[in-house]
């Protein structure tokens, strides 16, 4: 039983590489949402694939992201064991917030999954296309309320983009931002708001109960298993997804960033991951390095105009 043992424990030590890092995720959110589900099943994935040994993840949740950006950029200078996840809500509250501190202090591996939008209303709602939706918009912009997540977020971006395509004036919409996707729920099935936007994971089991109606997808092209068109479809030219990141920290070496990417490379090939992938419903967006950064840089520009249309950025 002894040698047992100790065969095991050699064993197992031989799984992890020599160098297997140590990781510190930062997820600057609260638990559960988003930011927090990545953050965690990163931590899952690198451990059960032997990419680290020790993978802990610390909420620091405020201010769409800024407040735990902030804290990262200025704690963690100089570490190559911490990693923050963010994402696209990241982009649009920097800018809403006028944080001091950016994405350009910090450094950016990966894109890692991404997650278009729906478009749903209650089913015991009158409307009954996205065409009925825009219709009422162009009548009275005012009148039709959305309800989503956080001001700046992707959720307000959409709207801000469908009402641009509809020719309806941006500063006219009327967007409920909620601090939760469980709030925005509640609301968007007690028929407090028109209509909800949010990532399609976030209402898939009301669309597929029937207490939701979806109208349209955010997806360039019809989503597989999905059965909603997409907003070009219903005449609307846009598409946006959700995108989610991975950075490092900022002061690394160039060897430092290299062993952080390598392992990054590693989890989103991983079984592991592609396992999660598919059960969370996130599609795989990786793109990394310079190819990335290239995308972050147009996707900043991006947002910005969007959110001087809205009125939320001078």
């Amino acid at each position: 039983m002894k040698h047992f043992l100790i065969a095991s424990l050699i064993a197992g030590a031989m799984a992890l590489p020599a160098s297997a890092a140590d990781y510190t995720i930062i997820a600057p959110a609260n638990p559960g949402g988003g930011w927090d589900q990545t953050a965690r099943s990163m931590q899952a994935a690198m451990q059960q694939e032997g990419i680290s040994g020790n993978v802990q993840v610390q909420n620091v949740p405020g201010a769409g992201g800024t407040i735990g950006l902030a804290q990262f950029a200025s704690q963690s200078a100089g570490n190559p064991g911490a990693l923050l996840v963010g994402g696209y809500v990241m982009v649009g509250a920097i800018l809403t917030n006028k944080s001091p501190v950016s994405l350009k202090d910090v450094e950016p591996i990966a894109r890692l999954t991404g997650e278009y939008e729906a478009v749903v209303v209650p089913a015991s709602s009158p409307i009954q296309s996205m065409g009925d939706l825009v219709e009422a918009l162009k009548k009275d912009p005012g009148a039709v309320s959305w309800g989503g997540g956080s001001a700046g977020g992707t959720d307000h971006i959409a709207v801000g983009l469908i009402a641009k395509a509809a020719g309806v004036d941006p500063t006219k919409i009327n967007y409920i931002a909620f601090s939760g996707g469980g709030e925005a729920l509640a609301a968007i099935l007690g028929s407090q708001v028109t209509a909800g936007v949010s990532g399609y994971g976030e209402f898939e089991s009301q669309i597929k109960s029937g207490t939701l109606r979806l109208l349209a997808v955010t997806s360039p092209e019809r989503i597989a298993g999905v059965d909603a068109p997409t907003l070009k479809e219903a005449g609307l030219d846009v598409a946006i997804e959700n995108w989610r990141m991975v950075a490092a920290a900022p002061g690394l070496s160039d060897e430092q960033k290299k062993a952080v990417s390598a392992d990054i490379e590693k989890l989103v090939k991983s079984a592991a991951w592609q396992e999660t992938l598919k059960t969370k419903g996130w599609q795989d967006s990786y793109l990394a390095g310079d190819a990335f950064k290239a995308q972050l840089d147009k996707d900043i520009a991006a947002t910005e105009t969007v959110l001087k249309d809205i009125g939320l950025v001078q």
